[in-house]
């Protein structure tokens, strides 16, 4: 998912959620991130529900080269300006971030939903961002991040639930996030808790029509698949995240997404240096085209195996180059669609 996207919060609309957390909308701490269906053996529209089946894909199949391109978006005040900047560069669709401290109310949830509307921007995921996780170093992400720790666990499932529930009011058909370091030992109690935790989460998903999607980073690509399998749920997929497989130091970016290929409904597009002491420190992300991910054969790969959902460029940091960064990501993206 995420590790340190900086999107500056200016303030727009004055709204106060329902704890009361937040004087501006969306105005608070934001950190992390997770895909659209699609099914092996089967090109699926980009913006399908998970129990439509498609027809069979073949290296002619012009969505191949026509993939929509998205951006990773928090929704903050500023989010109508982002919106705007997405269009410009041609982008149709976003993942967006909610916190889960600042949950929108009613009205919040109607604004949100009109200025998706005006500016035709479709959201293809909407990731859960916990409040207390902290992306400082990997020893702190195992402590913190995502469902997987014990104390942050039981309120963490029902903003998550809370947070499907507003994606299925805007017509996503998913939702996303970081699980956490899942645990080694496949046969400990604390593995039977996380895979129990999200079926849980997966079954409210079900019941809404939703996919739930788990980002790649924090395990290694046979680590998860086991999870995957492990657990059974046919609407949970793989967001996945080429640079996190560097930065986390779990492995190739192309060799993972061989692996999960047939796994893989979302994909955040970003790039990333291997650090000197992979696993041991961060590696350090950088714009697209310009780190270790091999971006013409991870796209190979995924198309080979039926991906048609969007790509979604993320980016993190801050300042003037940021927009700068996705605009060349774009551009970037499109031509190689092109050659591929």
């Amino acid at each position: 998912m995420l590790r340190l996207l900086s999107l500056i919060l200016k303030d727009s609309v004055s709204l106060t959620n329902s704890a009361g957390k937040c004087n501006r909308f969306f105005d608070c701490p934001l950190r992390s991130t997770l895909r659209i269906p699609i099914f092996r053996g089967g090109c699926r529209g980009p913006f399908s529900r998970p129990q439509d089946l498609g027809s069979p894909c073949f290296e002619g199949d012009p969505m191949r080269h026509q993939l929509p391109l998205g951006i990773f978006l928090r929704a903050h005040s500023d989010l109508r300006d982002w919106l705007a900047f997405a269009r410009e560069i041609g982008l149709e669709t976003c993942h967006l971030a909610i916190h889960s401290s600042c949950l929108p109310t009613p009205s919040q949830r109607q604004w949100l939903a009109e200025v998706l509307r005006q500016y035709g921007v479709r959201v293809t995921v909407v990731f859960c961002l916990f409040e207390g996780e902290d992306y400082s170093d990997i020893p702190t992400v195992a402590r913190t991040v995502g469902l997987v720790p014990a104390e942050f666990r039981e309120e963490r499932l029902g903003k998550a639930k809370e947070i499907a529930d507003l994606a299925s009011w805007l017509g996503a058909p998913a939702i996303g996030l970081h699980l956490g370091f899942i645990p080694d030992e496949r046969n400990s109690p604390a593995y039977g808790t996380i895979l129990a935790v999200t079926r849980e989460l997966a079954e409210h998903c079900r019941k809404l029509g939703l996919a739930l999607h788990l980002e790649t980073g924090q395990e290694t690509a046979d680590q998860l698949l086991s999870f995957l399998n492990q657990l059974g749920e046919p609407n949970v997929a793989v967001n996945f995240d080429p640079a996190n497989m560097t930065l986390y130091g779990k492995g190739d970016p192309v060799a993972a997404a061989r692996r999960l290929a047939h796994h893989v409904r979302s994909i955040h597009c970003k790039d990333a240096l291997w650090a000197d002491a992979p696993g041991q420190e961060w590696g350090r992300e950088v714009p697209i085209g310009e780190g270790d991910v091999h971006f013409p054969e991870l796209l190979r790969v995924l198309l080979d195996s039926g991906y048609r959902a969007p790509l979604t460029i993320e980016r993190e940091t801050a300042g003037e180059r940021l927009r700068e960064d996705i605009a060349k990501a774009a551009a970037y993206l499109r031509d190689l669609l092109r050659r591929l």
